[in-house]
């Protein structure tokens, strides 16, 4: 397969990247690619960033920005970030890539835990993350060649635990191993309109 995976720097896509880069043509795009360089929260990034790529089998989405902070210290401005980015940016790459994507081809978005057990200091990013669950099953209604879209909500990985842990008491760190089957599944699998959890 012709994989797009964007975001492919970050602690997630790294993992993703080195999985799929074994026995597959992966395209690796992110904000600091010198050869597909890519802003989510730009439409025509995106736009710019697929003319390059041209069409691929497999659209990967492990990219996105959302503000944490205390609810009280929450400005609109702060939402906005979220919106623009991990939500919106998402929602645009389902808009865009879907004409790029060989028949029967697949987009795999990114969200986590948040959506569904949100921890204090998160209510922007959980808002994010539930929408794009929203958008995700309602779209893939009408994806049209076959196409598939599903998400993959995963918790705090190992790799990022340390940095997060004092947000999430009590929850089980995922490991990478584990977090990379999500998207096994929702890439290789006939799975359409899924959230695929992976909390425990």
């Amino acid at each position: 397969m012709r994989i797009l995976i964007i975001g492919g720097t970050g602690t997630i896509g790294k993992a993703i990247v080195r999985h799929y880069s074994k026995e597959h043509e992966v395209l690796m795009a992110s904000r600091t690619s010198e050869q597909y360089p890519v802003d989510i929260a730009d439409a025509e990034s995106i736009k710019e960033l697929m003319r390059k790529v041209g069409t691929c089998d497999a659209v990967i989405c492990a990219a996105g920005e959302a503000r944490w902070g205390p609810f009280d210290g929450l400005l609109e401005e702060d939402y906005y970030i979220g919106i623009r980015s991990k939500l919106m940016g998402q929602v645009n790459i389902v808009r865009i890539a879907q004409y790029h994507l060989s028949p029967n081809g697949s987009i795999t978005l990114t969200t986590g835990i948040l959506a569904d057990d949100p921890v204090v200091q998160t209510a922007s990013a959980a808002m994010v993350n539930g929408g794009i669950h929203s958008f995700a099953q309602a779209a893939a209604l009408e994806l049209e060649n076959g196409i598939r879209l599903n998400v993959v909500s995963t918790g705090v990985v190992e790799d990022a635990y340390k940095k997060y842990q004092d947000y999430f008491p009590g929850h089980n760190p995922i490991p990478m191993q584990k977090m990379l089957r999500g998207y096994i599944r929702s890439v290789e699998g006939k799975g359409n309109g899924q959230i695929i959890r992976i909390y425990d």
